[in-house]
């Protein structure tokens, strides 16, 4: 364990002491403070079914900024290791190829939840200055923050595979990107599906990202995703592990 916190720390100090991790939160904050003006300025003007928090976890506005966010903060763990030279040096090291690849992930995993956790902070301004309780509720707050903490455990082991099988940044950034992509959009898929396989379309369902955030951001909190996002993360995960120990027996 001693060795996977002294990696853990050294990956901490490359995110926290380079201006990017500062760049991400400042941009992804200014992004998400204009879109929730313009959602509370939408309710004022309209009435809607749903919470403040609903509406501005289901924006596509909300999905374009955030999908952005995984190349940058996992595009550099193995790439720029294998760019620099660095990989052969760390794996001879005394420490097992299990620690480095937990100790890249975590620490991403620590960036990316202070990058995220501060956008909560609107809802909480929001209630203690307007007192409006009833487009803020807990349910709907607390199940936002663990949908969004189980899509980025998801969407970080995707990135940490996609920067494994490369030495290119740029690859690894935009392979990282399509592949979140397209786990988003493949619950689209169920407005096809459900046309002509109602049974095909509850099947979908089980992988739709946006159909989770709906009902976990209105409170209702399902024991499935939970299992599928850990389950998936461990899988992706254990195939970044194959790839990187191929790589160090090879080389």
């Amino acid at each position: 364990m001693r060795a996977f916190y002294i990696l853990l720390k050294k990956e901490l100090r490359s995110f926290f002491l380079s201006p990017l991790a500062y760049v991400i939160v400042a941009l992804f904050m200014l992004l998400n403070g204009c879109l929730f003006v313009a959602i509370v300025k939408a309710m004022w003007l309209s009435v809607t079914p749903h919470s403040l928090i609903f509406n501005m976890f289901t924006s596509v506005w909300f999905w374009m900024g955030y999908f952005f966010l995984f190349p940058l903060i996992t595009m550099r763990l193995f790439a720029e290791e294998k760019k620099l030279g660095t990989m052969e040096t760390l794996f001879t090291a005394p420490v097992r190829t299990v620690q480095v690849l937990l100790a890249k992930y975590v620490a991403t995993v620590v960036l990316y939840l202070v990058v995220i956790l501060p956008v909560f902070g609107f809802f909480i301004l929001f209630q203690e200055v307007t007192g409006q309780l009833a487009a803020f509720n807990d349910g709907s707050f607390f199940g936002s923050l663990l949908a969004l903490c189980l899509f980025g455990l998801f969407n970080i082991a995707i990135g940490c595979l996609a920067s494994s099988l490369t030495a290119n940044q740029l690859i690894a950034a935009m392979i990282t990107f399509v592949a979140v992509m397209l786990h988003f959009f493949f619950g689209f898929f169920l407005n096809f599906a459900s046309g002509s396989s109602a049974e095909l379309g509850q099947r979908l369902k089980y992988f739709s990202t946006i159909d989770h955030m709906k009902f976990l951001s209105d409170g209702l909190i399902d024991s499935r995703p939970i299992v599928y996002y850990v389950s998936a993360s461990i899988l992706l995960l254990f195939v970044t592990h194959q790839v990187l120990d191929y790589r160090k027996w090879k080389s």
